[in-house]
């Protein structure tokens, strides 16, 4: 043994030790750094032996301190292990727990963002003498290794869009997928693709992909974690974080802090504890299904039983995703659910086309099912009994009308159809020869055939359409004020001024010079874009809550019900517009900032199956949105895969999906079940984006210019499709229901 080689080492742990509780004060460590200093002194004169009992002596006591320590972590101390520089990469983990990998998509400074690293890699199992290579597509986010180009694990837009393509690549080979989270959270940039549509994109082809996904949580941050985080068996190391911010991020949102200030360390201590952000909180949840433990203080680099304990998780988790959809696995799914041991198992990880329709469905259900206690079902039993009555009602009907009448009523349609086009081709002959008779015998007619009318004639006006009157009885409150409107736009263009009650009543909060739109309450869109009379509001009274117990924060959230009437930032509602019977689901940017929860995800989920049920076009109209509501933690962020997902089965029935944007509309539900849609529009004047101002300063210290996140920025960017001035929307709308939809045009 190398004496100064093992001080050295003990030393090392101890400021470890240290460094991950915040170097707060602890007498036992620095009691025990000064026996170790006073080592050499002491065993001077004395033989090498008795130096190395001392050493092996200390080593077991500075290993029973840290189990001590370690049974005694902060929620704080947790993410200080998960960010220190000694901690596990996956560069490690691919050398140690892979048998043999290559790693894609180029690698090092000269890749497309080097902080996300792929890799096809083998797993390699043995059954007496046969030998089985099984390969997997490797994808996760490295931060060490080179991490003075890898940006701390903090993913740009293309370096997800890398590794979609890399999970698609995995699809097409039918191979599994094991995605490995560690990241602080995306970088914040706007830059083609985006980094909200792109996170948005992975999540959507995610839910689609027909090969098992394993996902092991080390640091999951925000919607960089559901980038890659979307799976079929979510593993998290036991001294890993998962969140919907960081703790310093909440205390700053909390504690109102401001430019460069600090938020006091017990308010950063207190939110990391009341987000519920641990694997112990988020498996108490349902949000993960299993703990892979690690030693004391979390893994490190030389922790190589640790590996050993991973590959075997890992492999397991593989195999039950995979015996789970297979027919014949039942004496293997004993073993597996009974036995923790099981080398003798062999489960092959190709899956038939079958079982990989199942997997799809089954990966459905799963995020269906989660966040269940997370929001507060204040319906009476009369009124759930009803929705139920309802639901079976317009089930049985759509299974009727478009199950069995529809098929018919188009297949005999279209033998009518075909019938017709074979008649007229002899009707047109005989017709050609009947011409040409009269021709001969009166002479040349100055008139015009049928054919020539129609291609060179003007075409007749129709009847003038019947306008369906809005209910136009809303006044804004901003009509009331008694004095004049400057537009923002007056020193550059050279707006006149404009009395408050003309603008907001005869203008539509448009100003009538530059088409500045200002901004305007929910409530005057929901009495000026649907028909009058028409709407009917469901779900009222599914209610936004503290599912985490978040200090202080019931109040908060009650104060929003009693200020603005409602129950939670989601509206969900059936209208119709100009005669288009449509669901609508509204994010109202008045209650909390519109940031969503657990009872906003799910309104919006059952409002999604409630227009794919009723076969109804689907509008999210978001007035605004902050992102996913923070005190919520995880309840709320696993609403970004869960509505996605949603999303993309009402989508693939054939239904249309269209989002409107106002005002400011950022984060979570950007970067996910609304920036998933295909057709996007935003109002004049509206923002949106994946991150606001202050965060891209904090996190990046990059000062953005003001119009960074204007929507015609977006619209040049490819993130939305058109910019609408408000006066526009009802007709807009209106005709993009007609030209727009998917196979089956639910609304025609």
């Amino acid at each position: 043994m190398n004496i100064d080689k093992k001080t050295t080492e003990l030393l090392e742990r101890v400021n470890y030790a240290r460094e991950i509780l915040g170097n707060k004060s602890r007498p036992e460590l620095d009691a025990f750094s000064k026996e170790i200093e006073e080592l050499p002194v002491k065993f001077q004169n004395r033989s090498e032996d008795r130096a190395i009992r001392a050493l092996e002596s200390l080593d077991k006591r500075l290993s029973t301190m840290e189990a001590a320590i370690d049974a005694q972590l902060t929620a704080m101390d947790k993410v200080r292990i998960v960010r220190h520089p000694q901690r596990i990469c996956l560069k490690d983990i691919l050398e140690n727990v892979y048998d043999n990998y290559t790693e894609i998509g180029g690698k090092d400074e000269h890749s497309i963002d080097p902080g996300m690293l792929i890799a096809r890699a083998y797993i390699t199992r043995r059954k007496g003498k046969k030998i089985i290579n099984q390969p997997v597509m490797v994808v996760g986010q490295e931060k060490g290794h080179g991490q003075e180009f890898r940006n701390g694990g903090s993913i740009k837009p293309w370096g997800n869009s890398k590794a979609l393509k890399y999970m698609e690549v995995a699809a097409r080979e039918q191979i599994p997928i094991h995605a490995y989270v560690n990241t602080p959270g995306s970088y914040p940039v706007e830059d083609f693709p985006g980094a909200a549509q792109q996170i948005a994109e992975n999540i959507y082809e995610m839910a689609g992909l027909p090969v098992p996904i394993i996902a092991i949580f080390s640091e999951g941050g925000s919607g960089g974690a559901e980038a890659i985080g979307m799976a079929d068996k979510r593993l998290m190391l036991s001294h890993g974080y998962y969140s919907v911010i960081s703790p310093e991020g909440a205390a700053a949102i909390e504690g109102r802090i401001k430019g460069s200030e600090r938020a006091p360390v017990e308010l950063i201590e207190s939110c990391a504890i009341s987000q519920r952000i641990t694997a112990q909180d988020n498996l108490r949840n349902g949000y993960i299904d299993e703990i892979i433990e690690e030693p004391s203080l979390g893994a490190r680099p030389d922790h190589f039983d640790f590996y050993k304990q991973m590959r075997e998780q890992v492999v397991r988790a593989t195999d039950e995703v995979a015996l789970s959809i297979r027919g014949m696995s039942l004496f293997r799914a004993f073993a597996m659910r009974h036995f923790r041991k099981h080398a003798d198992i062999i489960v092959r990880w190709s899956l038939s086309e079958k079982a990989r329709e199942r997997l799809i469905a089954r990966r459905f259900k799963k995020y269906r099912k989660l966040a269940q206690h997370a929001y507060q079902d204040n319906r009476s039993l009369l009124e759930k009994l009803n929705a139920t009555r309802t639901g079976i009602v317009s089930t049985t009907t759509s299974a009727v009308q478009y199950g069995l009448i529809k098929p018919f009523k188009q297949k005999f349609t279209r033998i009518i159809e075909e019938a017709t086009d074979e008649i007229h081709v002899v009707t047109g002959r005989f017709e050609s020869v009947f011409s040409n008779v009269l021709k001969k015998v009166g002479g040349k007619s100055n008139g015009k055939s049928q054919a020539e009318i129609e291609l060179t004639g003007l075409s007749q006006s129709e009847p003038e359409k019947k306008i369906i009157p809005t209910d136009s009885n809303y006044v804004s409150p901003q009509a009331h004020l008694d004095r004049e409107i400057t537009c923002p736009n007056a020193d550059k263009r050279g707006c006149l001024d404009i009395w408050a009650r003309d603008l907001f009543t005869d203008f539509a909060g448009v100003c009538p010079h530059c088409g500045y739109n200002f901004p305007m309450e929910y409530q005057w869109y929901l009495h000026n874009l649907f028909d009058k009379g028409s709407i009917r509001e469901f779900n009222r009274d599914i209610a936004s809550g503290n599912p985490t117990d978040f200090p202080n924060f019931e109040e908060r959230v009650q104060a929003a019900k009693d200020k603005t009437g409602l129950q939670s930032s989601c509206m969900t509602f059936n209208a119709s517009l100009d005669g288009i019977r449509l669901t609508c689901a509204t994010l109202i940017a008045n209650f909390r900032g519109g940031s969503v929860g657990a009872a906003e995800g799910e309104k919006f989920i059952r409002a999604l199956e409630l227009a794919q049920t009723k076969h109804q076009p689907f509008l999210a109209y978001v007035h605004g949105t902050a992102g996913i509501r923070i005190q919520e933690g995880v309840n709320g962020l696993i609403q970004m895969p869960r509505c996605t997902m949603a999303v993309r089965k009402y989508i693939e029935e054939g239904g249309l999906y269209i989002v409107l944007y106002d005002t400011n509309s950022y984060a979570g539900p950007v970067a996910s079940f609304l920036g998933c849609s295909p057709y996007q529009y935003a109002v004049r004047s509206s923002r949106l984006g994946f991150a606001g101002p202050g965060v891209i300063k904090e996190t990046t210290g990059i000062e953005i210019p003001p119009d960074y996140h204007n929507c015609f920025k977006a619209l040049s960017r490819g993130h939305i499709q058109g910019v609408w001035s408000r006066k526009d929307i009802r007709k807009n709308l209106h005709q993009a229901f007609l030209t727009i939809g998917g196979r089956n045009l639910y609304y025609r």
